[in-house]
């Protein structure tokens, strides 16, 4: 009983071919039943008005019988017409309905009611109705065997000549009596319904060679073709390969059945790129050096690292809280479900037993993992072990003794900062060391005092909020900069409300970050070589035809000509000169400069970027298109590393334009980089683009990446655009890329103007 429903619910044929056939059933009766009822209405408009004449024709043929009042006459008349196929009844009624005349002989004289069928027509109404139309005065009635008759009653109005001295009839009467004429309706019926039984017929068969031609039509270019599909899609939800889906048509459904097929096409490489990212994911995911994991809502871990499985040998589908602490709920202030309520990473200390069933104690930080739709979905946990700091905090409430050999001895500056004011209220003792400042200096004063005037406020808000700081940037007594780690921990000392603030020196790790800047920046100098190689030999090859041309005319003693040795030695210096200029740029960017951040004009620094690939794009026959807007102002930047973010830039611009016109199809496009710089607001923005093969768009977010690389092996190390990254946002700026893939590739950079004043630089407008 459900298996049609169901097959109409799951079959797009059965949906069509019912819906088509419903639709034509329903059209095609409809038309029937029109033609029907107007051949039924035509064959009965033909009957009543013949009846209608037949009345018309007995009041003509008695007329002259009633003016002589000839009785015998009329009855004759009336008996003639009344023999007569298909007329069972032939009355004519006087006004008081007595029937005068038949052609039932047993009927003369008797009399009628006036509220019978025949007499209410125009006895409804008092007085009786003068005048008639045709329809009211026909009626449709049956017989007694069930016929149905047709009747129609004629009224015999007063005509001048009837009264005209005549005693029976006086003026004032309108209508002497009706003629009623009665005739079978047997052949109209039996007509009709032949007529009715040929429509059926030909509609049937219209219906079926309609129906059949429609699923004829339907099944071969719209069944057939939609299981094709299905069966190509199925093939591509499965994860194969669809080559071609077989529809040899030019219509819409030829033109989906090539999507599909490029669909899968498309569909199908970047799985394979993805399987190939995914890896790479999965690599670093399972080898960071701390406790990782992916959980869902219900806290039940999706994914864990090699250091999770390792320290706390989880089940499949365990939960979260079971697998580090052994509990049976979750656990309370989760992080995680801070982190799906909040959408934002948060950052808390949980304990608990490890594997071996040691107390252990993590700094662990929640974040929300979302889907494309920005949807949370699941969130990371990673886990940082501070068991032995834990440790070292529990002590130090156990005893006020060790608390104070502890706090002094720490090897980290500590700080017990009021919650407030932020005042110092003690220090240990390697604040001195860090720092340069003795307790005295510092307790009582403004921990603020440690900051740079212009990171105060800052700070203030940031020791207040913050669990952790990391990079903050510190001065020493002597005036200089140094950057630590703050962890700041909110206690009690003394009945107050505290903040106890822990500094770690990282200025050598961030000195060790600055050697891999430089490391990098010695790899583009390397990448560089070939271009200061041909910018060093044409003064060179200049300065070597001169001396040569000069130790000819010295051998052969032959006199030299004053004014060609003077152009000479003007050409010899020139080349000198440049030469060196080149040899001091070159040894300026490959030195290890100091992090200085100042006032810097911006298209200074692309020029000076510039001036050494310029002969290089030149042989590469690169044009280079400049727009850079005059009177900008200075950003806040290190002039050094800002050049080495612009030289990535164009060595990685080279290298797209040069991969891209290496292939055999040789691109319509030309070879060029454009430049631009101009003012936004409170920033300068600077664009730099070429028309290289471009960035894939399904990694165009992983470009700043450490490591990341789209070129072969051995071409790049991956750390130029995550170095530069790092650069921009260390001048509190912004760099992001778009690109077209294969067609060009847009680099957009943004500096915060420098604050103090608006010192203006100018720059070249054009070059190439």
């Amino acid at each position: 009983m459900w298996g049609i429903p169901r097959l109409v619910r799951q079959s797009l044929t059965t949906k069509l071919i019912l819906s088509t056939g419903i639709c034509l059933f329903l059209s095609i009766s409809l038309l029937s039943y029109l033609a029907i009822v107007h051949q039924e209405e035509q064959l009965m408009g033909y009957v009543v008005a013949e009846a209608d004449r037949l009345g018309t024709t007995i009041k003509l043929g008695t007329h002259y019988a009633m003016m002589l009042n000839s009785r015998e006459d009329i009855q004759q008349i009336i008996g003639n017409i009344g023999r007569q196929k298909n007329i069972l009844s032939l009355r004519i009624y006087n006004k008081a309905g007595e029937i005068k005349y038949s052609n039932v002989e047993r009927e003369i004289d008797t009399r009628t009611n006036i509220e019978a069928e025949a007499c209410y027509v125009c006895h409804r109404s008092t007085p009786p109705t003068a005048t008639l139309d045709l329809d009211e005065r026909t009626r449709i009635f049956e017989s007694w065997d069930g016929t149905r008759l047709l009747g129609i009653l004629s009224p015999v109005y007063n005509e001048p000549g009837c009264s005209e001295g005549c005693h029976y009839h006086p003026r004032d009467k309108k209508i002497f009596g009706a003629i009623d004429v009665v005739v079978s309706l047997e052949d109209l019926d039996k007509e009709v319904g032949l007529f009715r039984n040929r429509i059926i017929g030909f509609t049937a068969v219209a219906f079926l060679v309609l129906a059949t031609v429609i699923y004829v039509f339907m099944h071969r270019f719209v069944i057939r073709p939609i299981r094709k599909l299905i069966v190509g899609t199925e093939l591509i939800a499965k994860g194969g390969q669809c080559s071609r889906i077989d529809i040899e048509q030019e219509d819409e459904m030829g033109q989906l059945a090539r999507s599909i097929t490029d669909m899968g096409r498309d569909i199908s490489n970047k799985q394979i790129e993805l399987n190939r990212q995914r890896d790479e994911y999965q690599h670093l995911f399972s080898h960071v050096p701390c406790i990782i994991t992916v959980q869902d809502r219900d806290f039940r871990l999706l994914r864990y690292n090699a250091e999770f499985k390792e320290k706390f040998k989880p089940k499949n589908a365990d939960f979260c809280y079971h697998a580090y602490k052994g509990r049976n709920e979750k656990c309370p202030n989760c992080p995680v479900e801070l982190a799906f309520k909040t959408g934002r990473s948060t950052c808390s200390e949980e304990s608990g037993p490890d594997a071996d069933g040691r107390m252990r104690h993590w700094l662990v930080t929640a974040s929300p993992i979302r889907n494309a739709e920005g949807e949370i979905v699941a969130a990371m946990e990673m886990s940082l072990d501070i068991t032995s700091r834990k440790q070292l905090e529990q002590k130090l409430e156990r005893s006020e003794r060790k608390y104070l050999a502890i706090f002094k001895n720490t090897p980290n500056p500590l700080f017990v900062l009021d919650a407030d004011s932020l005042q110092v209220l003690d220090c240990n003792e390697s604040v001195q060391t860090i720092y340069g400042f003795s307790k005295e200096d510092l307790v009582g004063a403004s921990f603020l005092n440690l900051f740079r005037e212009e990171d105060r406020d800052t700070m203030a808000a940031g020791l207040r909020e913050s669990v952790l700081m990391d990079r903050v940037r510190n001065v020493t007594k002597d005036g200089r900069n140094i950057y630590v780690t703050m962890r700041v921990s909110p206690s009690e000392y003394s009945g107050h409300k505290v903040l106890l603030v822990t500094t770690s020196d990282i200025t050598k790790r961030l000195e060790a970050e600055q050697q891999l800047i430089q490391a990098s920046k010695m790899a583009t100098l390397g990448e560089m070589a070939t271009g200061v190689a041909h910018e060093l030999n044409q003064p060179l090859s200049v300065i070597k035809t001169a001396s040569s041309f000069i130790a000819r005319k010295v051998e052969r003693k032959e006199p030299l000509a004053e004014d060609i040795l003077g152009t000479m030695a003007r050409e010899i210096d020139s080349h000198v000169d440049r030469a060196t200029k080149i040899i001091n740029h070159l040894r300026e960017f490959g030195r290890k400069p100091e992090m200085s951040m100042g006032p810097v004009q911006i298209n200074e620094v692309l020029t000076r970027a510039f001036d050494i690939f310029s002969q290089q794009l030149k042989l590469r026959e690169i044009s280079v298109v400049w727009s850079l807007a005059e009177n900008l102002p200075a950003i806040t930047a290190d002039p050094g590393r800002l050049e080495q973010v612009f030289i990535n830039l164009l060595l990685n611009a080279r290298d797209a334009i040069e991969e891209r016109w290496a292939a055999p199809e040789k691109p319509a496009a030309d070879k060029r980089i454009s430049i631009s710089s101009e003012r936004a607001g409170n920033m300068v923005k600077v664009t730099v683009e070429d028309t290289g093969k471009g960035i894939p768009r399904g990694i165009l977010s992983k470009i700043f990446e450490p490591f990341f690389t789209t070129k072969r092996v051995g071409k790049g190390t991956g750390l130029g655009l995550s170095i530069s990254y790092g650069i921009v946002k260390d001048c509190g700026g912004d760099i992001r890329a778009e690109s077209s893939e294969g067609e060009w590739t847009r680099f957009i950079l943004t500096f915060p103007v420098w604050p103090e004043g608006e010192a203006r630089g100018h720059g070249p407008a054009a070059g190439g």
